[in-house]
């Protein structure tokens, strides 16, 4: 991470899931990993923002000034209440975090994740210190050894915080196969519009349909990543 944060990824292989959307399945690539890789002995987490006048605390509105209660960090405890955090725990991840924030507050919630990791650091023995998480913004202070992207052509939202680091996914997971070829030859194109599909030219891709297992070559290049141990820290 950037500045005083860098400790983390310099102490942390570090892989990030994004989406390009809600609900297109960046949880469950998390969860899918975490039980196909369980040697990794991953710590998960899921980092959320909220939007302008709700609490990172409790995810209501209030009334508490912008930076009051900016951000707010649990463990989760269990594995059966369906929650994203309880779905990591339930694939088989040794621990798992939420991290919510106010929207743009995010650096306000690094030393909170710096200070939960610190707590944890090698509670799995070795090979432990393997972290996934779920987000898209954390790419603004972190460069992670592995950026992972799920897409789904056929939903047409595509967020800011998706469309600012696409160029640095790694590797981009479709959720139904992109019909217009990535080297420009024609097809049907997404239904999300107004992103050039150069950004996703030159990027390794695989299509997992909901309910499917990974693709092998899915499982071995984030093995490799594992195998390597280096954290991509900037």
């Amino acid at each position: 991470m950037a500045g005083s944060d860098s400790r983390v990824s310099q102490n942390w292989l570090v892989i990030v899931v994004g989406g390009h959307t809600r609900s297109v399945g960046k949880t469950q690539l998390v969860c899918d990993l975490i039980r196909t890789l369980p040697e990794a002995n991953w710590i998960a987490g899921k980092i959320t923002q909220y939007g302008h006048g709700v609490c990172a605390r409790n995810g209501e509105n209030c009334d508490c000034a912008p930076s009051e209660h900016a951000a707010a960090l649990d463990w989760e405890t269990r594995n059966d209440t369906g929650t994203d955090t309880a779905r990591f725990l339930a694939a088989g991840a040794k621990r798992s975090l939420w991290l919510r924030t106010k929207q743009g507050y995010l650096a306000e919630g690094l030393p909170l994740l710096r200070g939960a990791l610190e707590g944890v650091k090698g509670m799995g023995g070795q090979g432990a210190d393997n972290l996934i998480l779920e987000s898209n913004s954390l790419l603004q202070f972190l460069r992670p050894a592995l950026y992972l992207v799920a897409l789904d052509p056929v939903r047409e939202d595509f967020k800011d915080s998706a469309r600012l680091y696409l160029d640095r996914a790694d590797a981009l997971i479709f959720r139904s196969p992109l019909k217009a070829g990535l080297d420009g030859s024609p097809g049907e194109q997404p239904a999300w519009g107004g992103m050039p599909l150069r950004l996703l030219q030159g990027k390794e891709s695989f299509v997992q349909r909901e309910g499917e297992p990974l693709p092998q070559s899915l499982i071995e290049l984030v093995r490799g990543v594992l195998r390597t141990g280096v954290s991509g820290a900037i």
